[in-house]
């Protein structure tokens, strides 16, 4: 797992000297989950936590949210390997109950194949050659956050 409570974000707008391989996963606009299994055969999610918490004090601000989240961490593996670790602050409200029961179903399934879902800019971070970037998703009036980390093995 990542430590995601003191990352440094900025937008991909402002990115400077991120590898090419590595740019190919941050700036992309489609579903990750897609991705992933057009390029592994064997694809699949393992939930690590799924619970009500507190989210870190950065995802409250950009969710500009201050009541009861669901955290929600996985693991996305392709070809039993993990290549993405994702953290996901999923607000309690109504806008947001379907969610909060999909299970190991992958949350970007539910995301990219609803049109009513808009997609906020995404902003990029890195710590050591883990490179990550989160977005929210509105439904509704409801403001969720996915943050998504690219492992080394899947850019190298």
């Amino acid at each position: 797992m990542i430590n995601t409570q003191d990352l440094i974000w900025q937008s991909l707008k402002q990115a400077r000297d991120v590898p090419n391989a590595v740019m190919y996963w941050l700036d992309d606009d489609q579903s990750l989950t897609a991705k992933l299994k057009r390029k592994f055969d064997d694809f699949a999610v393992n939930v690590l936590l799924q619970t009500q918490l507190e989210p870190h004090q950065n995802e409250a601000a950009i969710l500009d949210f201050t009541g009861d989240s669901i955290i929600r961490e996985v693991e996305l593996l392709g070809n039993t390997q993990v290549m993405v670790f994702a953290r996901s602050v999923i607000p309690i409200t109504n806008d947001t109950k379907d969610l909060l029961s999909i299970g190991s179903k992958p949350l970007g399934e539910v995301l990219f194949n609803d049109p009513t879902i808009i997609r906020g800019p995404l902003q990029i971070t890195h710590t050591g050659s883990t490179w990550g970037r989160r977005s929210t998703f509105t439904i509704g009036t409801t403001k969720l956050l996915v943050s998504e980390f690219f492992l080394e093995c899947l850019y190298a």
